[in-house]
């Protein structure tokens, strides 16, 4: 049976039978805790009378079906989260009535009550296909219409949905009734209604195209930490930007940005009605990569209003078309309209290398997947679609020209508005504005897999100048597409004052195996050659020995944030693919992250180091690059200015590292007060971060966590406490902890997110031994078991990445080869060993 994974055939015939002309949803949420009643009418035509559709609804007690005023048995008519509906007739009604559950897993009408003060907060998510959990629909991108949602609640209650907020009519028993006006046409994942007791204030942005009502909301215990001020300059200059850029007045009227717990992801385009990830009204202080990032995200749905719910694509084979544009352009809007304006570096330093790291997993897939089901897309829904489309996107843009570029989105946007299109009609709409051939570029970027690596070839004269210069592409024997690139090649050179400034520059088009760099010849060679300058293109580089040299010795002093980050990525490449040792990158790191500018490079690159130490060097190297390592931060920290993201970043990576007497009780001393550091301010979230780095030493343990949740009852606070108590290397904690994120399906999303992340730590081998086992075990079962989202974060966090050794991929080959688990299950097992088979070649690599 079917269940809940639609096929892209049957979505194509059901689509081609019916055009839906509207729904009319009521929902009451004053009816228990557990549940809520869901009553959808749905008014549609058929054109082939008699035939016979199916309508989705997921998890539900179904009370009523009444077809064209004929009842339905719900016992016959209703079974694997479909309900049939035959005989139908040109012009159709179908009122289903029925009881739903309440998500605790961020799927479908989420349910959550704040520790801090028991009130009560919900909210809907419903990409990819789970609008259906909450009322009867059409589940599926291209069978667009509008929706009329009325939504009981009690009175007090705030109540947003697509359409703006009306006032409530009382019904009693301290129960209101709001009655939403029909929305815009629109796909059911983009729908949403948000209720409880959320605090909203309000503004108005006044544009190019007339006002635009502006809400935020926030759960009450949040108040003090909704920075309005910004988050509505960042709103106001995003709509400037994009009401210019896309020639397009915003289609949905008024804009309410809401900031909800629990939240499964960063946030959600709902039409005029956007989610996101309550983290982002920060409690404690934060680094300015923090504010860089949630610009991004406001950004990144705004641009989905134009591209996914204005145009929306028809099936989700398209899905990264719409994830990858909203990602170019949050960057590039960013870039352009914001303080943020070295954006792209960001980018470069943290959200491409994520898509590099994916596209050389052996899960790796194109951009455009072959998405066949619903099952499918879920597979296929990561940093490809993210970040390596974006970067494609940004390739794309070099190629045709930025103004060609954007004249081809306008018209698209004019054809397609309030209707479905594939990539083939945007396609069309690029090639027409600007004159240059496209499919090629598609079928070699969208429809292939794997990342190239760009090395560069040559020769010189006795006056030390190129007597050649060409560009080497290689790529992955299992993904062995070459690529057209276009290439920005930096010539770097030391000054008089020591610092390294860009002598000039090319820019070619890099084609097939080998390119000649013609215009090269003759010019001196440079201290450094960068490959990829200005990240045009999408592919990993690689330094010639000499570019290499200057960059151990001179990194920090390149004075462009940009080139910066491509060094750092390609010495991080590098390291990854064991072609530089972790003990040599571990010294690029700490000589020269402490002059880093970039609030991206500050903060992920020591992350990025962090892992590396712990699972890169050899192991008879490893326990004295550790102590390198936390000495290092320990200098970093005392050496930063005071009150900056490095004396934070420091500070915070410090305690991760900490494991030495002396750095535990230094540790402990600033957590205590009896040492600070000028600036440096020891606050509620810095305090859990040096508490879970004691806990992980065992320098901590069940009492100091209890004692510091009692200070904290905040559901951040639980969440925190849930961390420690997963790192502290004792078997009791273990067994907790994976009790609550494998066995327990009633942990809260981010609560299991945070245990998953946790548990495994270096330098715990004895009490972790027992859970390798255990987790492919467990791994056989737990998609089913815990659910799409749960089982996707436990088998992620919890595969035994510090136990890289031959034994361990033997035992992961055998798994996967006998194994009957969901693919997808596999998919993140697969993931895991090739982790660990990196990390074998890393500590080979070491050992030289």
């Amino acid at each position: 049976m079917p269940g809940t994974n639609l096929t892209r055939a049957e979505a194509a015939e059901r689509a081609a039978l019916l055009d839906v002309t509207s729904y009319d949803v009521s929902l009451d949420l004053t009816t228990g805790p557990t549940t809520f009643a869901s009553t959808t009418t749905i008014v549609f035509t058929a054109s082939a009378p008699g035939a016979t559709t199916f309508v989705d609804l997921v998890d539900a007690e179904v009370h009523e079906i009444t077809l064209n005023g004929t009842s339905l048995d719900p016992a016959t008519a209703y079974a694997d989260s479909r309900i049939v509906l035959s005989d139908l007739a040109a012009q159709n009604e179908l009122v289903v009535r029925a009881d739903c559950p309440y998500s605790h897993t961020g799927e479908g009408l989420h349910r959550f009550v704040d520790p801090v003060d028991d009130r009560v907060y919900t909210y809907t998510q419903f990409e990819v296909p789970d609008a259906r959990r909450v009322f009867a629909t059409f589940e599926q991108p291209d069978l667009k219409s509008v929706f009329s949602f009325h939504v009981t609640a009690p009175e007090g209650w705030t109540v947003v949905s697509n359409s703006p907020t009306p006032t409530p009519e009382p019904a009693g028993d301290d129960k209101a009734v709001w009655h939403f006006e029909p929305t815009k046409r629109m796909s059911t994942y983009i729908t949403a209604i948000i209720a409880g007791e959320y605090h909203g204030v309000f503004d108005t942005y006044e544009g190019r195209f007339g006002a635009i009502e502006l809400g935020h909301y926030c759960r009450q215990s949040l108040v003090p930490y909704l920075d309005r001020e910004d988050i509505v300059r960042t709103t106001k200059q995003g709509f400037e930007f994009f009401e210019e850029v896309f020639d397009f007045p915003y289609p949905f009227g008024k804009y309410d940005q809401l900031y909800v717990p629990e939240y499964n992801m960063g946030a959600m385009e709902n039409a005029g009605a956007i989610t996101l990830r309550d983290e982002y009204l920060p409690r404690s202080r934060q680094p300015r990569s923090f504010y860089e990032f949630r610009t991004s995200v406001i950004l990144h749905e705004m641009a989905h209003m134009w591209f996914g719910d204005l145009v929306t694509m028809k099936w989700w084979d398209d899905l990264w078309l719409n994830e990858s544009f909203a990602e170019w352009a949050c960057y590039h809007a960013e870039a352009q309209a914001t303080e943020f304006t070295d954006a792209w570096t960001g980018f470069a330093n943290a959200r491409k290398i994520t898509g590099y790291t994916q596209d050389q997993l052996p899960t790796t897939h194109p951009i455009a997947a072959d998405n066949y089901d619903l099952q499918a897309v879920e597979v296929n829904f990561d940093m490809i679609t993210y970040a390596k489309g974006a970067s494609v996107l940004k390739q794309l843009v070099a190629w045709v020209g930025l103004d060609p570029f954007i004249a081809g989105l306008r018209t698209y946007f004019k054809e397609f508005a309030f209707g479905n299109a594939t990539f083939a009609d945007l396609l069309r709409h690029l090639e027409a504005a600007s004159g240059r051939e496209l499919q090629s570029w598609a079928q070699e970027w969208l429809q292939t897999a794997g990342v190239n690596t760009l090395a560069p070839e040559f020769s010189l004269d006795a006056d030390g100048r190129y007597a050649s210069l060409a560009v080497r592409q290689t790529a992955h024997p299992d993904w062995p597409t070459l690529r057209r690139h276009r290439l920005g090649i930096g010539f770097y050179s030391f000054t008089d004052s020591g610092s390294l400034s860009r002598t000039d520059y090319l820019e070619v088009d890099v084609d097939g195996e080998l390119t000649e760099v013609a215009e090269a010849v003759g010019k001196q060679q440079p201290d450094l050659l960068l490959l990829n300058d200005q990240d045009l293109a999408y592919a990993k580089i690689r330094l010639d020995d000499r570019s290499l040299e200057t960059a151990l010795k001179g990194l920090s002093t390149i004075d462009d944030s940009l080139p910066r980050a491509l060094v750092w990525s390609a010495a991080w490449d590098m390291t990854r693919d064991a072609e530089m040792s972790v003990s040599d990158y571990v010294e690029i790191v700490l000589g020269h992250i402490g002059a880093e500018t970039d609030a991206w490079g500050v903060t992920r690159i020591p992350a990025n180091t962090a892992l590396a130490v712990a699972t890169y060097a050899a192991p008879d190297r490893r326990a004295a690059l550790a102590a390198r390592w936390e000495q290092g931060l320990r200098q970093l920290l005392g050496e930063a200015a005071p009150g900056g993201d490095h004396q934070l970043t420091f500070a915070r990576s410090f305690a991760a590292a900490a494991h030495t007497e002396s750095a535990i009780a230094d540790v402990k001393a600033i957590l205590d007060g009896s040492l600070s550091f000028d600036g440096l301010e020891v606050d509620q979230d810095l305090r859990w971060s040096l508490i879970v780095g004691l806990a992980r030493a065992g320098a901590f343990g069940e009492a100091e966590i209890a004692a510091e949740l009692e200070r904290d009852k905040t559901i951040s606070g639980q969440e925190k406490a849930a961390a420690a108590r997963a790192s502290r290397p004792d078997a009791d904690a273990k067994e907790a902890a994976w009790a609550a994120a494998v066995v327990s399906t009633s942990t809260p999303n981010e609560t299991a997110r945070e245990i998953s992340l946790a548990f495994n730590q270096p330098r715990q081998d004895g009490v972790l031994a027992p859970f390798v086992d255990r987790y492919f075990e467990a791994a056989d079962t737990l998609w089913e078991h815990l659910g799409t989202h749960k089982a996707s974060v436990a088998l992620a966090g919890l595969f035994p990445k510090y136990a890289a050794s031959p034994a361990l991929l033997e035992k992961a080959d055998a798994w996967l080869e006998s194994s009957q688990a969901e693919p997808a299950a596999k998919r993140y097992v697969r993931e895991g060993r090739d982790a660990a088979a990196r990390a074998l070649a890393a500590q080979a690599k070491d050992a030289e």
